[in-house]
């Protein structure tokens, strides 16, 4: 058997993977499918509608393509890969995104692929800008700011600056969080999609949004310059400014733009003003330009007619949905209301409950500790009760005691004034005594004195007679005998005298001395009358301070009492 040739079958099918801008899908593609099939697939897949805005962009050589939508798959100029990559992105950009993006995933995917483009610094954002644009990312992203669950740091693993704003400043990234996070306590209640409009609200007035940049050539001179395309026009920069341009033609301004190889012809609708016209150097680059201003162009007439029926139909049902959802969202924070109100009223019950606990407990221990102030209360009271009827009796002895005083002190005081009276009176007899006394003294001593005046003329006149006795002899023996009767005479009644002296004298020395006994004994009945009155004193001032002191102690206690 002889073989004439094998011919190698054509597969029917390819692979395709798709990169969107938070997903990757991969399809099995026929053959004959256009670059339409595949992009309806993708469409269908991720379930957009609003397809006008998008496309796919494949890589080829130094530039980018987008997928013709009625030519073959594999007629153009597609990598040669397997699967094939494509990127779903935006090829055209909406002029006001709220009026423009019906639905949410539109939305979703716009916001992701602008964030994207700022964050990679295609599109210049300022730092202030980009910090606001970074805080409603956030609130997309982890819904409404809640200090117990974002702590400081949750932002670390997330990229929400440009480069060249993190670098600019001497500012840490905690430092940088801190201010997106300030900016994103300030988003509450604001719903995913929400965010996302607010974040392309803020991104379609900054100078690049939207803007496709080509390098050209002026003709007549070879002066390099960027062309840009958006939804508003044709813009002219300078090669190194993206921001001003220096020229730019309006799509309501133009009235045909002409295509011829590298040449591009600008065709403004006042024919008064001159046709401008630029070189490209690349064909797939002059392609890229014509696509993008002719979709761009259509677009803007587009906007300026009425809606078509589909979509007004978008229109309205991307109103219900929103609708809907807005409802949804307000049951959901009445609900989420709800039960926060009710954790907070359930923490404030158990708080309650806990304090009344608290509570029960202490007035527990209170009542304890007022039974036993009680029974400690009434134990003293009656202790208190028995002291009083004590301090009372010792009052009432007190008082006798102070009666029996008061009529001792009377009778001291009257003992006293008698003996006073008395001693006065020895005084006086004392002194009558002494007085007496020196009187008889002085007689005595006169007495004494007239002795001894007698005696001396007694003596002269024995002297005198002894002298005429020796004259004449019987005149004296009888002169003799009558001088010694004389004499005799005398010295008996100096006897006398003198015994009599003598026994006066005895006579005031006894009773000097008698009187002397009495004075002392006088003294010392004074003294222990004195002695007594002291002790008596001192005696009732040591019962009064016995009773001031109980009265003291009472007072202390019934005042204890009181206070407990």
């Amino acid at each position: 058997m002889s073989i004439l040739g094998l011919k190698k079958k054509q597969p029917k099918t390819f692979k395709v993977k798709v990169i969107t801008m938070d997903a990757e899908m991969e399809f099995s593609c026929e053959v004959k499918w256009k670059g339409k099939d595949l992009f309806d697939l993708v469409c269908r897949t991720v379930g957009l509608r609003e397809t006008w805005f998008f496309g796919l962009r494949y890589t080829v050589k130094d530039t980018y393509a987008w997928l013709k939508p009625d030519k073959r798959v594999l007629d153009q100029e597609v990598p040669k890969d397997s699967p094939i990559t494509f990127n779903f992105l935006a090829k055209f950009f909406p002029e006001k995104v709220e009026e423009e993006l019906v639905q949410e995933i539109t939305q979703h995917l716009f916001f992701l692929q602008v964030k994207k483009q700022i964050l990679d610094e295609e599109i210049f954002c300022s730092p202030e800008a980009s910090v606001l644009l970074a805080s409603y990312a956030v609130q997309a992203k982890y819904g409404d700011y809640d200090p117990n669950f974002h702590k400081p740091g949750f932002l670390a693993q997330d990229e929400l600056l440009p480069k060249t704003v993190s670098i600019q400043y001497q500012m840490t990234a905690d430092m940088w969080e801190e201010k997106i996070t300030a900016w994103y306590a300030e988003h509450r209640g604001l719903a995913r999609d929400e965010a996302e409009m607010e974040y392309l609200k803020i991104a379609q007035d900054l100078e690049m949004y939207g803007v496709s940049y080509f390098e050209i050539t002026q003709n007549k001179r070879d002066t390099n310059l960027l062309l840009g395309v958006d939804a508003q026009g044709l813009h002219i920069y300078s090669p190194n400014s993206k921001l001003t341009p220096n020229k730019s033609f309006p799509w309501s301004g133009i009235r045909n733009i002409s295509y011829s190889e590298k040449e591009f012809t600008i065709k403004p609708l006042d024919k008064k003003k001159d046709v401008f016209k630029f070189y490209s150097s690349q064909l797939r680059v002059n392609k890229l330009i014509l696509q993008l201003c002719i979709g761009n162009h259509d677009l803007f007439m587009r906007r300026r007619k009425v809606d078509s029926i589909e979509v007004q139909q978008m229109k309205a049902q991307a109103k219900e949905e929103k609708a809907r959802k807005k409802m949804e969202r307000q049951i959901l924070a009445r609900e989420k209301q709800m039960r926060e109100e009710a954790e907070r009223a359930k923490e404030e019950m158990e708080r309650r409950l806990f304090q009344l606990q608290d509570e029960a407990r202490l007035a527990n221990e209170a009542l304890l500790r007022s039974e036993e102030t009680a029974d400690l209360l009434a134990e003293k009271a009656q202790i208190a009760e028995e002291e009083a009827k004590l301090l009372a009796h010792k009052a009432a002895e007190a008082e006798q005691e102070r009666q029996r005083l008061e009529v001792a002190a009377m009778k001291t005081k009257e003992e006293k004034r008698l003996m006073e009276q008395k001693m006065r009176e020895a005084e006086q007899l004392a002194v009558k005594l002494v007085e007496q006394s020196e009187r008889r003294l002085k007689e005595a001593d006169h007495l004494k004195q007239d002795l001894t005046e007698a005696k001396d003329a007694e003596r002269r006149a024995k002297q005198k007679l002894l002298e005429i006795t020796k004259t004449t002899y019987p005149v004296l023996n009888y002169f003799g005998f009558l001088s010694s009767s004389r004499l005799d005479f005398k010295d008996s009644d100096m006897k006398r005298l003198s015994m009599e002296i003598e026994r006066e004298r005895l006579e005031y020395m006894e009773k000097s001395k008698h009187l002397q006994d009495q004075l002392k004994e006088l003294k010392s009945e004074i003294e222990s009358l004195k002695l007594e009155e002291q002790q008596q004193q001192q005696a009732s001032l040591y019962n009064m301070h016995s009773e001031a002191r109980g009265n003291s102690a009472y007072m202390s206690q019934m005042a204890y009492f009181e206070e407990v």
